[in-house]
């Protein structure tokens, strides 16, 4: 793979990793900083390297897909794209040591919570309203879905590619064998897992990867911003010990603990799947899940037209009615690249309505462009229901460079309060502060 020396801020990859930058340009490359270079052939476009992150069923199925999509921009363009996929347990290492060691790619795929960590380094490049206007513009994408591109206030330095978002998948029989109706609050939802809940037999109501601190992690913040709370204030510092934070983790977990409507065996899921699995199987009536879901429920033998799936419904008397963060996947570029123009004109043709529609039923992802119709799912309904969710209904994370860390300390806290519940013991709203007092105080020595 051709690979580029990178110059990173040394003060900004501090805060991603703990240490110091070492950074040189790489003359080997000057001669195709213009692009005239070719590598492979292609017709004088210069090449282009991309990392792009496991969407499909396998990093295999993800080079089977994308080629096709890579090769048609190479005949557009002239311009050839040398792919490599890589695993989700590996992308955010690989990106660091990119960072540092100045092996990089042109342009990379990263979680979008990740952004305003990875723009702390000075390692990517700000599209400003330059690089902004070469891709299409910024007014082609859904708002909320930009606006996770980087800090706020500042030229993002990613732009949203995959888009995704959290819905309440509930069966169809089991809530009517019950008598119950689709929630529409956080209220009607306990009340309808507890009419299906009968642990004599093994069904509970929901299930939840309660063993997942990322998972945690996000319905912490989901449950907290109907509460109206924020995590981090004007100037980054963590808030996590505000009291709409508190009752809303705390909401979350009841549903394990008073509501008794998740199997106490959830607080050994730290994947999302399992929590599907025991969906699509019939051993709970309801989960909380991405929109990728599908596959996985499918593949478990539960056919398209037994769910449905509205909006994470909030409390009656919530502030906010959001449902979901704004979840998904953008696509960044190095600052060090040495072929700008061929790597704008990617971003543009990835995030053209054209290849949004041609991968979204793929890697079951939703679009991230305005007026551009979900192409994940043949169920109208379903993708009329998530795509509102994700235009309408949800919320960036945090846009902080400490984001990260929120998520690694609150929702592994989360991860021991579930484990505290299931065991037998009990987790009270002190416990909750607590706790997060602790994650909080962490985060805090870090910013300084």
């Amino acid at each position: 793979m051709k690979t580029r020396s990178l110059r990173a801020s040394a003060v900004a990859a501090a805060l991603l990793l703990g240490m110091t930058a070492a950074c040189t340009s790489n003359s080997d490359n000057a001669d195709d900083s213009d692009g005239g270079s070719t590598e492979g052939g292609g017709g004088g476009g210069g090449s282009l390297t991309y990392w792009a992150s496991n969407q499909g069923t396998s990093i295999d199925n993800d080079k089977e897909v994308l080629t096709p999509v890579l090769e048609a921009f190479t005949e557009q363009t002239g311009i050839p794209v040398e792919l490599e996929v890589i695993g989700w347990n590996d992308l955010q290492t690989r990106i660091q040591t990119a960072v540092t060691s100045g092996q990089a790619p042109d342009v990379v795929n990263i979680g979008n919570t990740w952004a305003a960590s990875l723009q702390a380094t000075g390692a990517f490049m700000p599209f400003g309203d330059e690089e902004m206007d070469a891709i299409g513009g910024a007014d082609k994408f859904v708002e909320t879905a930009l606006a996770t591109g980087g800090a706020e206030g500042e030229d993002p330095t990613s732009v949203p590619v995959y888009g995704l978002a959290y819905g309440l998948y509930y069966n169809k029989a089991m809530l009517e064998a019950a008598g119950v109706e689709p929630p529409t609050t956080w209220e009607e939802m306990v009340s309808a897992a507890q009419a299906v809940t009968d642990p004599a037999t093994g069904v509970y109501g929901l299930s939840l990867a309660s063993g997942s601190y990322t998972e945690n992690s996000h319905f912490a913040f989901i449950n907290g911003a109907q509460n109206g709370a924020e995590l981090f204030d004007s100037d980054g510092n963590p808030t996590f010990t505000e009291d709409g934070t508190v009752e809303g983790i705390k909401r979350y977990l009841d549903l394990m603990q008073e509501d008794e409507v998740v199997n106490p065996s959830n607080a050994q899921y730290d994947n999302a799947a399992l929590a599907v699995a025991d969906f699509a199987t019939g051993k709970a009536a309801m989960i909380l899940t991405q929109n990728n879901a599908g596959a996985t429920i499918t593949a478990n033998g539960m056919p398209d037209d037994a769910f449905g799936v509205v909006a994470l419904p909030a409390p009656s008397d919530a502030e906010d009615d959001i449902a979901s963060h704004v979840a998904g996947i953008n696509l960044s570029i190095f600052t060090n690249t040495d072929n700008k123009d061929g790597a704008l004109q990617f971003v543009e043709y990835m995030t053209s309505p054209e290849v949004q529609t041609q991968l979204g039923r793929p890697f079951s992802t939703l679009p991230v462009l305005v007026d551009t119709e979900a192409t994940f799912t043949d169920n109208t309904e379903l993708a009329e229901t998530f795509t509102d969710i994700y235009n309408n209904r949800s919320a960036p994370l945090p846009l902080v460079p400490a984001e990260d860390q929120f998520e690694n300390t609150v929702g592994k806290a989360m991860n021991q309060m579930f484990a505290t519940i299931a065991t037998g013991g009990t987790v009270s709203e002190d416990d909750v502060r607590a706790a997060l007092q602790t994650a909080q105080d962490q985060v805090q020595a870090s910013v300084g």
